[in-house]
C-alpha cells in the first residue's frame, strides 16, 4: 500500500467513521508527495483491456465510465504518468466536461481472472487529439487511430492494491479459448483414436464375411 493513498483519502469524516464502527482509526503522517508506479505497476497497468474512471461535475455529482480498447491501450508514459486515447463514443462527453471543472479522477483497475484490483488516484488532462498527432500515434494502435478523438493524460498521485475479497473471477473469451484449447486437442486426439478404431473394426468385418464358406447357412454347415 502506498503512504500517499492513505493519506489521501484518510479524511476525517472517514477517520471518525473508523472510530464509530471500530474503535479507532488510521493515521498515515509524512506520506511522500506522490508514489512513483513501480514495475508491477505499471505492468498491471499495460496489461489490461478496460478499467473505471471516476469524475465529479461542477455540481458536485460523481460519474463512473468504463474505458476499454484492446490489451494495452493505456500507456505508462513515466513513473506517475499515463495515457490513454479516447475513441468515438456516444458523444455525452461527461468525464470530458467534468474535468474541465476538477481534474481529479480515480481509477479503478480490475483483473478478474486472478481477482486483483489496482486503485489510482490523479490528475487528468484531455487534449485534442488532432492538436496532438504524434501524441496520436503513441498512444493508439495504428488501425484505431483514425477514431482518436481526444487524448487522456492522468499524472499519477498515488495507488492502492485492493484484496481480493468477493471479486468475482471472471474470464475473457480469449482466456477461455486458452484454457480449453489443450482439452479441445486431447478431445480431437481421442476422437481420431476412436474412428480409427472403428475404420479397423468396418474392415476386419468385411474380410470376415467374404471369406470362403462364410455366407453357407447352418443347415449346409450340419449337412457337412
Amino acid at each position: 500500500m502506498a503512504d500517499k493513498y492513505m493519506q489521501l483519502v484518510l479524511t476525517p469524516a472517514v477517520r471518525q467513521a473508523q472510530d464509530k464502527y471500530f474503535g479507532k482509526h488510521q493515521v498515515v503522517v509524512n506520506g511522500p508527495e506522490t508514489d512513483p508506479l513501480t514495475r508491477s505497476e505499471a505492468y498491471f497497468i499495460a496489461s489490461r483491456d478496460s478499467f473505471y474512471m471516476a469524475t465529479v461535475s461542477e455540481t458536485g455529482w460523481p460519474y463512473v465510465q468504463h474505458r476499454g480498447g484492446p490489451p494495452g491501450f493505456v500507456k505508462v508514459l513515466g513513473p506517475n504518468l499515463i495515457g490513454f486515447a479516447d475513441f468515438k463514443g456516444n458523444r455525452q462527453l461527461v468525464s470530458t466536461g467534468n474535468l474541465d471543472t476538477t481534474d481529479r479522477v480515480a481509477l479503478f483497475m480490475m483483473d478478474y481472472a486472478h481477482r486483483t484490483r489496482l486503485k489510482l488516484l490523479g490528475h487528468a488532462r484531455v487534449l485534442d487529439a488532432r492538436e496532438h498527432a504524434e501524441l496520436v500515434d503513441q498512444l493508439a494502435p495504428e488501425p484505431l487511430r483514425s477514431k482518436v478523438e481526444r487524448l487522456f493524460l492522468i499524472q499519477v498521485i498515488s495507488y492502492d492494491w485492493n484484496c481480493p475479497q468477493y471479486i468475482t473471477p471472471r474470464f475473457t473469451a480469449a482466456e477461455i479459448e486458452k484454457f480449453a484449447a489443450p482439452l479441445k486437442a486431447r478431445i480431437a486426439e481421442l476422437e481420431a483414436q476412436l474412428a480409427a478404431g472403428e475404420s479397423r473394426r468396418l474392415e476386419a468385418n468385411s474380410i470376415s464375411s467374404s471369406a470362403p464358406g462364410s455366407n453357407c447357412s447352418l443347415a449346409t454347415q450340419c449337412a457337412f
